[in-house]
């Protein structure tokens, strides 16, 4: 289904993140989610004994929502890998530490690799948490398996053993922007350059890559922002922030932020009876079911850019469905997140390329992660995999979605849509 009666391929692409190329050669590596492992010649096999590798996340404080949300879907990866027999002939074991903060980030990662002598550390979904933890791993030479946070420096330090299997600030912004043009803009019937936007962003890492990206992409396209305002995600108060994006009579206001603050903001302009044309988020706690019942009707048509939902077409995404009935039949409930898909995507292809590497040694498991080759369109996300030196996935990109109806739906790429965008912004 297309986003736009009439889209056409070159508007596919305008809104992809660049680098991404159509892809001949296809391996279904993770399509099945009953695949049986099968044991690389040489591993040696410990019987009766387990292999332990962290899962650091923020399961307390308050992004603990997506922290744990995110950590069910390596879980589930994990009971998959067990019952196919296992890592290196061992069973999985995860190890949890909780990073609330940076401080405590390092601590716990401290811990992991120390006392409970973990093989690798798998996280982490907050970019702040991802930054500060990896510089510990790397000093010691344990792999990290980054499948959540998205800022741009995660992977651009030069470290050997941090990779990371999402996609970064940079395409979201690519994404967002792209939405703005190729999708919104032309469903309004307007040209996007009389587009008024404003940028609205949480103060820490993660919200300060994707502003300087989307600012970067706002005046690359020549296109007209009014307004970039930051403010503290502990905020209990964002009456003068909606007063400014107010008195810039802002069209579009693009927002990353997280769940509690993203409620804030919905209800302060409410409260202040203003709202713009359009709201897109940037992923995180725009993604959740849970911020979308505490906003209300107001949520409704909200766009926003994020890992794959559940509301995708399954041909491009196959498994997606398994993995949803999988995760009920765990957890007694529907996913809050696709974040939870995301890390389960990511823990199967790390687990894969540890297996393949034959043993728990860095440099070994470098080889096997770099040596990875998955085509898009074979995997529950719709993702490929392809990491280049640094580390990074270069086969990922974010969605664009829009709450219908109380759902998520893609509306694009026209691949994986199942619905099509609206321009009303609230029930």
């Amino acid at each position: 289904m297309t986003l736009i009666s009439g889209a056409s391929d070159s508007d596919l692409r305008a809104i992809q993140p660049s680098g991404h190329r159509t892809l001949i050669r296809r391996r279904p590596l993770l399509a099945g989610l009953a695949a049986t492992a099968v044991a690389a010649p040489g591993v040696l096999r410990a019987q009766g004994n387990e292999l332990r590798f962290g899962a650091l996340y923020p399961f307390s404080g308050p992004i603990a929502l997506l922290g744990d949300e995110s950590f069910r879907g390596l879980e589930i990866a994990t009971d998959e890998r067990n019952a196919a027999g296992g890592v290196l002939g061992r069973q999985v074991r995860l190890m949890k530490g909780d990073a609330v903060d940076q401080n405590q980030a390092i601590g716990e990662v401290r811990r992991l690799m120390s006392v409970e002598r973990v093989a690798a550390v798998f996280g982490t979904y907050a970019s702040p948490l991802a930054f500060a933890a990896t510089q510990v791993t790397e000093l010691q030479g344990i792999p990290y398996f980054e499948m959540g946070a998205i800022s741009d420096p995660i992977t651009e330090r030069g470290f050997r053993y941090t990779f990371r299997t999402c996609p970064r600030s940079s395409d979201f912004a690519v994404a967002i922007i792209g939405a703005v043009t190729d999708a919104l803009a032309p469903a309004l019937n307007l040209d996007p350059k009389t587009l008024r936007i404003a940028i609205l962003h949480e103060d820490a890492l993660y919200g300060q890559t994707v502003s300087g990206f989307q600012e970067s992409q706002i005046r690359q396209r020549g296109l007209q922002q009014v307004e970039k305002l930051a403010y503290s995600a502990r905020s209990v108060d964002l009456s003068s922030v909606i007063q400014r994006l107010r008195s810039a009579n802002a069209d579009v206001v693009l927002h990353t932020g997280y769940q509690n603050d993203i409620v804030l903001f919905f209800r302060g302009m409410q409260e202040a009876n203003w709202k713009p044309r359009m709201v897109i988020g940037a992923g995180a706690g725009y993604s959740l079911t849970d911020t979308a019942r505490a906003v209300g009707p107001a949520f409704e048509g909200v766009m926003n850019v994020d890992f794959t939902q559940f509301e995708v077409n399954e041909a491009y995404a196959p498994g997606v469905k398994q993995f949803v009935e999988l995760y009920q039949r765990k957890y007694g409930s529907d996913p809050r997140s696709g974040h939870s898909l995301a890390n389960y995507f990511g823990g199967r292809v790390y687990f894969d390329a540890v297996q393949r590497a034959g043993s728990t040694d860095k440099d070994r498991i470098r080889t096997a992660v770099l040596a990875t080759d998955i085509a898009e369109g074979t995997t529950p996300t719709g993702w490929g995999v392809r990491f280049d030196e640094r580390g990074q996935n270069t086969r990922v990109r974010p969605f664009l979605l829009q709450w219908q109806g109380g759902k998520q739906m893609t509306v694009f790429p026209q691949q994986a849509a199942v619905g099509t965008l609206r321009t009303q912004l609230g029930a």
